[in-house]
């Protein structure tokens, strides 16, 4: 059988997708999170392991402050920024010491 792909579903040459220019809403996965990574942003020496090593990329930099900023709606947990971390910045804490605690879909999908 010959399917025919409409051409906004089409995937491109050697498979490589863009990635999305927004944020996916049903796609949130920071509900999967236990512990959440905490900065020190006096310890932080803007190495960009966080940036470089998280993958879901949930780090970015903001350049007008030169920090990293985490976004909690995708984080899964995974502590590999902690782990990666050059300058120790980086700690790990127990999701349900935050007041905003762990990040819900009103519908799981």
């Amino acid at each position: 059988m010959h399917f025919k792909i409409p051409k906004e579903k089409e995937v491109p040459l050697g498979c490589i997708t863009p990635a999305p220019v927004t944020e996916q809403p049903m796609m949130i996965t920071g509900n999967w999170r236990i512990y959440r990574p905490v900065i020190d942003a006096e310890k932080c020496n803007l190495c960009m392991s966080c940036i470089i090593f998280c993958p879901d990329a949930c780090w970015q930099l903001n350049a007008e402050e030169d920090e990293p900023v985490w976004n909690a709606k995708y984080c899964k947990g995974c502590s590999i920024c902690i782990n990666e971390c050059t300058s120790g910045a980086l700690t790990q804490a127990y999701e349900l010491d935050f007041e905003d605690g762990v990040v819900r879909l009103e519908k799981p999908f």
